[in-house]
């Protein structure tokens, strides 16, 4: 497949190897997400955003693997030095201390867990962030981000935002506020509270109709109140004097920089700025989850770097190949035996995708990539005339059209489908759109292009 002239092609969806295929998988399988019945065939062509799927349909992946394939399909910068590396066994490593390595520590041939750490002390080092935890998965990061504020501030509190969603094991469901479904019957970590998060990228406190800052001693919007009358959920839930949660028994404050799955929900820079003053102020822990938004999505690094906030704990996966839980010397526990996972750290695979991606991004300037090619998407989407589309926004590659309804967002989803275009929806009405981080400004257009036939047609 040539990937400057390849264009996505489909006869028929989902075709009969498809259907079997899926008849085969839901034979033994518990129920899941389910997203739509596209069957990736890995022998067939794939390169950069375009795949084939077991009926030879050709399609433009605009998903990327809800992010965790950052650079697209067979990406020459992974696999062409994984081919140098004659597969061994066990790939597995038992234990973060069962330690593995090949010629020289500081310049390893294969990056493995070590070198995978070594690039992301350095990638948060402006936060002072230097140790690492790694972990199979994002959830077991988030749990460990959990485990290490408690142990390191003694508190008993945590605090989450509404239309958060931070895992599915037991702990970071705790956190979740995105859809009930999804912690519904669960028993939940005690001490937990919740705050409204930011809904206007381009909002102040005095025109925040989210609910985050609100009038002093009221809540509800607060458009056209006087600055001095304003104040914040948060701030007011901290009070010492009249707030309902213990500032000194917070154990941490968790967010992501830009939400996900509630909806590509981008904070404003008052929000973000109230925020760092509250942790200032309060000297709580914060944690920012940057499972989805962090590895160069949104043209930075972290998605926290858009914002004027400091995190104490890092939480990254999806893109990176592994879980990992980033944060100071000081804030994690130094017992032996405090942290531990059989196959923490043990995936030598993929901790070696996971250095060699984040080798790609600085090396080829993904991150400028990013940033070029999100601006082009929204310029090019914010021209044409959709009129069921209410709003365009993203940073970098991270992207999201809100529809008029839920609905519309689902047909539009299924007419893309329809055409080749992998998208995937989030929040109630919102299409997120994922492209590799090296995507090419043709293949921008091509997707576009489609999208917005989609939505024409229906």
């Amino acid at each position: 497949m040539d990937r400057a002239s390849a264009v996505p092609r489909v006869r028929d969806l989902p075709g009969e190897r498809a259907r079997e295929w899926v008849s085969a998988y839901r034979t033994n399988a518990a129920p899941s997400t389910y997203v739509y019945d596209f069957v990736w065939d890995p022998a067939k062509p794939a390169i950069g955003p375009f795949c084939t799927d077991v009926d030879s349909n050709v399609f433009l992946d605009f998903t990327s693997h809800v992010g965790a394939a950052p650079l697209g399909y067979n990406n020459p910068s992974i696999l062409e030095p994984m081919a140098e590396f004659d597969l061994v066994d066990p790939l597995k490593i038992a234990g973060h201390d069962f330690y593995i390595g090949h010629g020289e520590a500081t310049e390893a041939d294969f990056p493995g867990p070590a070198g995978v750490m070594d690039r992301l002390v350095a990638a948060s080092s402006e936060y002072g962030l230097d140790r690492v935890f790694l972990s199979n998965s994002g959830a077991e990061a988030v749990e460990n981000a959990i485990k290490v504020c408690y142990s390191a501030s003694g508190g008993t509190y945590g605090i989450t935002f509404e239309g958060a969603f931070h895992g599915r094991t037991l702990g970071a469901l705790s956190l979740n506020r995105s859809k009930s479904v999804y912690r519904e019957g669960f028993p939940e970590l005690a001490g937990t509270h919740d705050i409204p998060f930011c809904q206007d990228r381009t909002c102040t406190a005095e025109t925040c109709g989210c609910g985050f800052f609100v009038e002093n001693g009221a809540a509800g919007n607060t458009a056209g109140g006087d600055p001095e009358d304003v104040t914040s959920a948060l701030r007011r839930a901290l009070d010492p004097d009249s707030g309902f949660i213990d500032p000194d028994a917070v154990a941490y404050l968790i967010l992501e920089p830009i939400q996900g799955e509630g909806g590509y929900r981008f904070p404003s820079e008052a929000f973000a700025t109230e925020i760092e003053r509250l942790r200032r102020e309060h000297d709580f822990l914060l944690v920012a989850d940057e499972i989805q938004s962090g590895m160069g999505r949104t043209g930075e690094f972290w998605g926290v770097d858009h914002y004027p906030i400091e995190p104490d704990v890092i939480t990254a996966a999806k893109a990176l190949r592994v879980g990992a839980t980033i944060s100071r010397a000081d804030v994690f526990p130094t017992q032996e035996s405090r942290l531990s996972s059989t196959w923490g750290a043990g995936d030598l695979l993929a901790s070696m995708q996971g250095a060699l991606t984040i080798d790609a991004i600085h090396e080829e300037e993904l991150m400028e990539n990013a940033r070029v090619r999100g601006q082009e998407f929204k310029e090019r989407l914010r021209d044409e005339t959709l009129e069921s589309v209410t709003d365009v926004r993203g940073k970098g590659l991270m992207l999201a059209l809100e529809f008029d309804e839920k609905e519309r967002r689902d047909d539009v989803i299924e007419a893309a489908l329809s055409r080749g275009l992998l998208t995937l929806g989030c929040g109630r009405k919102t299409l997120r759109i994922l492209p590799p981080l090296d995507v090419t400004a043709r293949e921008i257009g091509l997707g576009i292009d489609l999208l917005a036939d989609a939505i024409e047609a229906t």
